[in-house]
């Protein structure tokens, strides 16, 4: 494995950044607990006990936060994490209306041409080979009540 020259790396953002990721995943925590609560002792088991870690480690985060190494700044670069997490939403959202295939064929062109900077060709066929795949094995092998159109 080859790692970057520390030239290239973003700067440094300082220990409280640090603090600040340690507040947001204990707030996450905070919302996964109180939404389990109000699922009840049966469907909100998992979510409470996901939320109680979450809490945990978010709190070790803070104890830590001025021995850790101070993360690095958000820079234009870090906008490919917004890309491929917003994608991700749009394709929850539509695929339960439209099945699998075009939008599992979309996010998979945009990671791979637009955040991953490969070819159209590239892009193209291994976007396609994923939805043959997927198909083949979601839907042909294990007959898995998905959403799809065929």
């Amino acid at each position: 494995m080859t790692t970057e020259p520390a030239d290239d790396r973003p700067p440094a953002a300082g220990p409280s950044a640090n603090l600040i990721a340690a507040g947001v995943v204990i707030a996450l925590g905070a919302v996964a607990v109180t939404g389990a609560a109000g699922l009840g002792s049966g469907p909100g088991t998992w979510p409470m006990v996901i939320g109680v870690a979450l809490v945990i480690l978010g709190l070790i985060l803070a104890v830590q936060s001025r021995r850790a190494e101070p993360p690095e700044r958000f820079t234009r670069s870090s906008l490919l994490v917004v890309a491929a997490v917003a994608s991700m939403i749009a394709y929850v959202a539509v695929i339960a209306t439209i099945g699998f295939e075009i939008p599992t064929l979309l996010l998979a062109f945009v990671w791979l041409r637009f955040l991953g900077r490969e070819s159209w060709r590239t892009s193209i066929a291994v976007s396609a080979g994923i939805v043959v795949v997927f198909y083949a094995l979601f839907v042909g092998a294990l007959d898995v009540t998905i959403p799809h159109l065929f």
